[in-house]
């Protein structure tokens, strides 16, 4: 194991669900679901660099191998936008030990690509982050946990909600934070979805203002195993924003993985 362990908080018993989180926040934005999703362990993983867990040198699948090093052998993985990035990654590098997969409003792409037609993040806009990390941190947070709940109906209310959880924990690794922009900017695992093989929800919000809702309908298909979840009001932090119906649909889900 890693002398530099993850934090990893867990409530409750049963099959174990990983959950990580988004860029620039921590696990405690999932503080909504605790005690949620009955007959299920959540494993709330503060990400390298963020919250409570310290950097580690390397790219996404340095990542991967660090939080596979100390998760159990085998676990359904949730992602929440970036998360989302990492979880499904960590399903085509580590197949064997995944027994589903879990999408919150996160796409396989997150950088736009118009000559391919692909709906994303202007560069832009991922640039405007990347400048205001080297002036001000904390600033940079907080602009951007606003972009999270654009375009929900409780927006006002779920931003401050948000930023109150995420703050009471250390600020991220300047490093880290470098690092998962990266990612967002580079990383493309468009070619290789069809790969997995393990039953896949994908849950979308229709607001979202970071995850295009022109991503789901370009996303695979596969009848016996992917299924998508939109919720119609939802931005990009639907288990915040709709926390009862974002919960009913996954255990809807997680039931049709017991049958």
């Amino acid at each position: 194991m890693s002398q530099q362990s993850l934090h990893i908080e867990t409530i409750g018993q049963g099959r174990p669900i990983v959950l990580l989180h988004g860029w620039g926040v921590n696990s405690a934005v999932f503080t909504p679901l605790h005690h949620t999703l009955k007959d299920h362990q959540l494993l709330l993983v503060d990400l390298p660099g963020f919250g409570d867990s310290p950097a580690i040198e390397g790219d996404l699948d340095a990542w991967v191998d660090h939080l596979m090093e100390q998760l159990p052998e085998r676990a359904i993985w949730a992602g929440w936008s970036l998360g989302g990035l990492v979880a499904t990654r960590a399903a085509l590098r580590y197949p064997e030990r995944i027994n589903a997969l879990l999408t919150i409003a996160s796409s396989p792409c997150f950088m736009a690509r118009d000559n391919e037609g692909w709906p994303g993040i202007p560069p832009q806009i991922l640039g405007q982050f990347g400048d205001q990390l080297e002036k001000d941190l904390g600033k940079m947070i907080e602009r951007f946990l606003a972009i999270q709940a654009m375009g929900s109906e409780t927006a006002k209310q779920d931003i401050k909600q948000l930023r109150d959880l995420v703050m009471a924990k250390p600020l991220p690794d300047a490093d880290a934070l470098r690092a998962g922009l990266q990612m967002l900017k580079e990383v493309d695992l468009r070619d290789q979805l069809n790969e997995i093989r393990v039953p896949w929800l994908r849950v979308w919000g229709r607001l979202d203002g970071l995850v295009s809702r022109r991503v789901q309908p370009l996303m695979p298909v596969c009848e016996s195993r992917f299924v998508d979840f939109v919720l119609p009001k939802a931005s990009h932090a639907p288990f915040f924003s709709h926390r009862d119906a974002f919960v009913q649909g996954v255990e809807a889900w997680l039931q049709t993985l017991k049958e």
